[in-house]
């Protein structure tokens, strides 16, 4: 654990080069040239005790408010959580990504909060049909890459059939965001990508070039953190 961030980046190009080198995986780790380039986005998630859509009479901040505030701290781009969408309407979209554009930010992307684990079909349909929804809607903010969830396995249920279900779902997804130029990427977020071994048994599965992880790195809870981080980096994007 007291591996330095420089250390810690570096292996993960080793690690890079190790998958790359291993078994025929269903999607090649991403290839990139140069040097690392980071730009700093924050997520809307990050305002949630402000932006909280329940809370009454209003939330004390929107959207635009968050953007502003994004603006004056000097950062990138933002990422307008589904969950705070006041409006889902093409004019309220436009008029957010008007306000994004006149403060010098991107929209790095977006985050539906899905569940591909459910058993029952119809169920099923109803998250995918989510997910195509907000990939059309974040499509018209210009955002670049879409965070994804796998879900949890239910009582009575197997991971391995919750992993199959997660698979067919996010290749379907991945069709749908190809249309838009969108990448979705899984999370790593408790559930069935709990683990490194976990989440890579979904990634190594999925078969298709719009994919690939959200690395968060605070949410591998393992003896090892940046061993697992080591592993499933060579595919983040």
């Amino acid at each position: 654990m007291d591996m330095t961030r420089r250390a810690f980046l570096g292996s993960a190009v080793g690690g890079m080069a190790a998958w790359q080198c291993g078994s025929a995986v269903a999607i090649e780790p991403i290839h990139r040239t140069g040097q690392p380039r980071f730009r700093l986005s924050i997520a809307a998630y990050s305002y949630r005790k402000y932006l909280n859509l329940k809370l009454r009479p209003r939330p004390p901040m929107t959207l635009f408010d968050f953007v502003d505030a994004a603006a004056d701290m000097g950062l990138d781009a933002v990422e307008p959580t589904a969950y705070y969408f006041a409006d889902t309407s093409l004019e309220y979209l436009t008029r957010l990504r008007r306000r994004c554009t006149l403060q010098g930010l991107d929209v790095s992307g977006g985050a539906v909060g899905n569940d591909f684990c459910v058993s029952d079909p119809k169920r099923l349909k109803a998250e995918l049909d989510q997910v195509k929804q907000w990939i059309e809607r974040y499509a018209v903010l210009g955002a670049k890459t879409i965070r994804i969830f796998a879900g949890r396995v239910r009582r009575g249920d197997s991971q391995e059939q919750a992993i199959a279900r997660c698979v067919e779902a996010i290749e379907e997804a991945c069709d749908h965001a190809a249309r838009y130029g969108i990448f979705l990427a899984l999370e790593n977020h408790g559930g069935i990508t709990s683990t490194a071994d976990q989440i890579l048994a979904i990634v190594t599965r999925v078969r298709h070039e719009w994919f690939g992880v959200n690395l968060d790195t605070g949410n591998f809870r393992t003896a090892d953190p940046y061993a697992d981080l080591e592993r499933v980096a060579p595919y983040a994007v």
